[in-house]
């Protein structure tokens, strides 16, 4: 879902041309930066916390080989199999994610599925897609502090300064957010390299010391280990579980890379480097319990303390990065599939359409991230509120995978229930696990994701009703165009645009206009702007103009869940299709309804009322269209909701 690609806007260009490797090496460069940052700080933490965290158990070494076992098999069967193997074939036209999954799920159910089906699957993505801006705001605030609380390694004096140091750099993190990462994010790659060489590099170093800790490969120590600390092995599922907190970043950032680069990235660097890392700090606590309380820092000489700290923060930076802009694109995905209010998207770079910039979402997402920073003070205790949300999605999208897989692709259920089954198996488990954190934690980001969930579906919900209501005060075109004959309306020059949400009926507007102004131009345009549960559609299926009777011209533009229409756009494609106007003698009318919360059927009062304040404080029409905002004409009405 993050939308900070370093250059290939699909995988497509990877299979072209006669530099087809050097292509997919530099695409999987760009992908160790924008994919695997969140996964690739886990090292920070995850270790530490299945002994230290309020579930952790004794770091014997059984429990250490049993806990360093688990951690290979989850990462094998979570990342290497379900989401590098299965789930990247469900490309909805080339992009991932939650919402392009739904979208992907809902083009094959919609001739085929109960009634039932398809209003779970949507309530599904989207309560997915809300738990997606919880991960959102914990990553920063975890991968920041864990990499600044290296310095109390180095010494206790620093202990009072790393809440402040971690806020100074998230802020400047945030700050420069508005400038967007077009120049800086061709450094993600080679920073994350040197910084996965690091993990491999620290890991070696205790590893030959300690080989024999390479027996924690056999799935036999983690059954162990399950077996023999019982309930208390069960929880510890949840610290295991914080090695594949960026697995969503994996399905999601396919668009900008393709599935190539990001597998040979995978498999050639990151998990090579990561499980050297884990297996050396596993090697230090079998050498050494006591380092149970930082096992990554204390893996490095005293000399590299605090240019690892340099690092870390480097890279827990970047890894906040590709999370902020992947709360970006998922709001914009929102926007379009219409499951929220139109805010203010800004574009920051002119080469790459993914660059873009929320302002209203940043300072939100600072705010939220702040707040955690200080009231949780401790990468260790947000770690107790990390996962749930994770784990959460990441069955959502077991399940959607299985529609695709058995309503478009036809896969057997003798084949598509035992593959699911082996995922929901292990990811309910680490699930239940993270349950059990939901008082230490845990519950703020369901919280969130409740609230951001009901914003969500409220909006939907009421544009709906709004969409009816307008319909049923509108009268038919043809009804209207019928009339004219006997009373035809004082024509004057120029074009007038109407903007309509209903591209058969007549456009409340143009209903006003006549009534109040008493005059009709003499050419109108009937426009409404579509959005397809696709993620791109074809320039050339753009824009459909069609000419009707009396001087009046219906075109209806449809865009892509993962672009952003523009009037200009529209005209020119318009101009192209044979459509003549001049810019500077068309007026464009849009209609401004104030809404009136009813006990009438439709939603509960509260919601009615959520969906006013909404509709009012979203960014207008004429900036969100980028509509010239000297040729406006708004005409309001009443509505009871």
């Amino acid at each position: 879902m993050k939308d900070t690609s370093t250059g290939a806007s699909s995988g497509e260009a990877v299979r072209e041309g006669p530099d087809t490797f050097k292509r997919t090496a530099l695409l999987a460069l760009g992908a160790l930066g924008i994919v695997y940052g969140d996964i690739g700080t886990s090292p920070l933490y995850a270790l530490r916390e299945c002994f230290t965290g309020p579930h952790g158990i004794a770091p014997t070494p059984q429990n250490v080989l049993g806990v360093l076992s688990l951690i290979f098999w989850t990462l094998l069967i979570i990342v290497s199999v379900k989401y590098l193997i299965f789930v990247m074939r469900a490309d909805n036209r080339g992009e991932g994610g939650i919402l392009a999954l739904m979208a992907l799920a809902m083009q094959r159910q919609r001739g085929q599925s109960t009634p039932v089906a398809r209003p779970v699957l949507i309530t599904l993505g989207i309560f997915g897609a809300a738990l997606l801006y919880g991960d959102g705001l914990i990553t920063p605030a975890i991968t920041v502090l864990s990499a600044v609380e290296g310095l109390s390694v180095a010494t206790p004096v620093f202990e009072p300064f790393i809440v402040p140091i971690t806020l100074a750099i998230l802020t400047v993190l945030f700050v420069v957010q508005r400038h967007g990462t077009a120049r800086i994010g061709s450094l993600f790659g080679p920073v994350m390299c040197v910084w996965f060489f690091t993990l491999a590099a620290l890991g070696v170093k205790e590893l030959v010391h300690n080989p024999a800790v390479l027996s924690a490969l056999s799935p036999v120590h983690g059954v162990m280990l399950l077996v023999h600390n019982g309930w208390h092995g069960f929880l510890v599922l949840g610290g295991v579980f914080l090695v594949v907190t960026g697995c969503e970043a994996l399905y999601a950032d396919m668009g900008h890379f393709g599935w190539k680069p990001i597998r040979w990235a995978w498999f050639s660097v990151v998990l090579p480097s990561l499980m050297l890392n884990y297996l050396g700090q596993g090697a230090l606590l079998l050498r050494d319990a006591s380092a149970a309380r930082n096992p990554f820092y204390l893996l490095a000489p005293s000399w590299m303390l605090y240019p690892l700290v340099a690092l870390s923060a480097v890279a827990g930076v970047i890894a906040s990065q590709a999370l902020i802009s992947g709360a970006f694109s998922l709001t914009r995905q929102a926007m379009q599939l219409g499951y929220s209010p139109r805010m203010e998207v800004v574009h920051t770079s002119a080469e790459e359409m993914g660059q873009i910039y929320l302002p209203g979402i940043n300072w939100a997402l600072m705010v939220g991230v702040f707040t955690l920073v200080v009231t949780f003070r401790s990468s260790s205790a947000l770690a107790s509120a990390y996962g749930i949300a994770v784990s959460t999605t990441m069955v959502i999208t077991s399940i959607m995978a299985y529609v695709v897989a058995r309503e478009r692709w036809g896969v057997s259920r003798a084949l598509a229930i035992p593959v699911a089954g082996l995922f929901l198996t292990v990811e309910l488990s680490l699930f239940s696990a993270n349950a059990m954190k939901l008082a230490d934690g845990g519950w703020f980001p369901l919280l969130l994701a409740v609230v951001i969930f009901t914003l969500m579906t409220t909006w939907k919900r009421g544009r709906a009703i709004l969409a009816a209501k307008l319909r049923a005060s509108s009268i038919p075109l043809k009804e209207l165009l019928g009339s004219f004959g006997d009373h035809p309306p004082l024509r004057v020059s120029g074009t007038a645009i109407f903007m309509t949400g209903n591209a058969e009926g007549t456009p409340p507007a143009l209903l006003h206009n006549l009534k109040h102004n008493k005059v009709l131009h003499e050419q109108v345009v009937l426009l409404t702007i579509l959005s397809e549960d696709v993620p791109h559609v074809p320039g050339a299926e753009r824009v459909v103009v069609e000419p009707l009777e009396q001087g009046f011209v219906r075109v209806v533009a449809t865009y892509g869940f993962m672009e952003n229409p523009s009037i200009p756009d529209v005209l020119k494609r318009c101009r192209e299709k044979g459509l003549q106007f001049q810019l500077m003698g068309t007026s464009f009318f849009l209609g401004r309804e104030t809404l009136i919360p009813t006990k009438r059927p439709g939603m509960a009062v509260w919601r009615e009322a959520l969906f006013s304040w909404m509709s009012r404080n979203a960014r207008s029409a004429t900036a969100y269209f980028r509509i010239p905002p000297n040729r406006v004409v708004e005409l309001g009405s009443q509505v009871e909701l």
